[in-house]
């Protein structure tokens, strides 16, 4: 039975991948922590790529052994221009081995990921589990008190808000945000297909947007495409095999003949970044602190960067006989995740105006952006070094 009298250093709203991730990792570092997510299975059938910081990340949680048979190795990643346009791009492609690694990371479904998590947050003694959902959340000058669905009371120093884009922890502290509708939409389902895979990932630049083929364990791949809203909302409306024909032809054959499997999903595109990531005893990570379109599979990897950084610096300051949600603490995650944010904010927002463009001078720029990538040794393993992780020093 849950003691929701207690004080608790950390609480943690939100019980996706993201928030589950801060749970075990804040406990895992000593931090009495409150997670107070619902126990649901995950709603679909959606993955994720997750880069070699993630997996490290994992691993050191003791999350990743239970579940990396689930999920396959991403060891190269090839980028083709498939936009038919008078100036067009070189084809890139990416090897991990270039850069002494074995993969870059693994693509795995995000309902496995998720129930590794959930089993390694049932066996820490110092995570309690409120099987609920806030209905009211009320920063005070010394702590933060927290009113869940069911009535209950708890109250934390730090609340650490992974509640989504629409999150009632960034509101409860007021943060603002800014947001950008981008006019596209992803449409996300997973397919079979006759031919390997052998581990590579190839994302087709299109007029619309890219389309990603990544590798999942076997004959099988998890698409991501990108495309005008009209465009994405025709090609969800589609039968399995009128679907299944379309992608084929998207991915030129690749993959030989291609069967789409059960299960799909479309998502408006947005950009979403708030003024500040943490402010009156709360610090926002994954969703609720950045939104962004699926490109160069950032999204789910920024909020674990984020899971990491808050678990680090509440650790560190609560060994310091530090309030883990005093200002000066708050200051130092702030200034951990401003510069990954932006910068990867900003170089989405390049990749995709860029392919988007109808300029040609802007898509002369892009064709040579490209070709100094695929033909400049250096500048192209930067590239995978910092697409993997950010190379800067971590604030602690």
């Amino acid at each position: 039975m849950n003691d929701a009298s207690q004080v608790y250093d950390a609480a943690v709203i939100g019980g996706g991948p993201a928030g589950l991730t801060a749970a075990v990792a804040l406990a895992a570092t000593g931090v009495k922590t409150a997670l107070l997510a619902r126990r649901a299975p995950y709603a679909d059938n959606r993955t994720t790529a997750l880069l070699g910081a993630s997996t490290e990340l994992l691993e050191r949680l003791e999350v990743w052994p239970r579940c990396r048979d689930k999920a396959a190795a991403l060891r190269i990643m090839r980028l083709v221009d498939d936009t038919d346009r008078l100036i067009r791009a070189p084809e890139v492609r990416f090897s991990s081995d270039e850069i002494g690694l074995e993969q870059f990371g693994y693509n795995i479904d995000n309902r496995s990921l998720v129930v590794a998590l959930e089993e390694r947050a049932a066996e820490l003694s110092n995570l309690t589990r409120f099987d609920d959902e806030a209905a009211a959340i009320d920063p005070e000058d010394a702590i933060v008190a927290i009113r869940t669905g069911k009535g209950e009371q708890l109250f934390a120093r730090l609340v650490v808000g992974a509640d989504g884009r629409q999150s009632p922890s960034r509101e409860a502290a007021g943060i603002k945000t800014s947001r950008r509708d981008l006019h596209q939409s992803a449409l996300t389902f997973n397919i079979s297909h006759s031919r390997p895979h052998n581990g590579i990932s190839t994302e087709f630049h299109t007029a619309q947007g890219p389309c990603v083929f990544v590798p999942l364990p076997g004959n099988r791949c998890s698409v991501v495409w990108v495309s005008e809203t009209r465009e994405a909302e025709r090609l969800i409306s589609l039968g399995d095999e009128e679907l299944s024909e379309a992608t084929e032809r998207q991915s030129h054959s690749i993959l030989g003949r291609v069967q789409v499997e059960a299960g799909r999903n479309l998502f408006p595109l947005t950009i979403e970044r708030p003024e500040q990531f943490a402010s009156h005893r709360v610090a926002l990570v994954g969703e609720s602190a950045h939104v962004v379109p699926p490109i160069g599979a950032q999204g789910l990897n920024m909020g674990l960067r984020d899971a990491a950084d808050i678990a680090d610096i509440t650790g560190n300051a609560i060994s310091r006989g530090e309030d883990p949600g005093s200002p000066a603490v708050l200051a130092r995650y702030q200034s951990a995740r401003r510069a990954d944010v932006a910068s990867r904010l900003i170089a989405i927002d390049v990749a995709n105006r860029s392919l988007l463009s109808d300029f040609l001078p802007m898509q002369s720029l892009r064709a040579a952006g490209m070709h100094l990538l695929g033909s400049f040794g250096p500048l192209r393993r930067l590239a995978m070094r910092e697409g993997l992780a950010p190379t800067w020093k971590r604030v602690s």
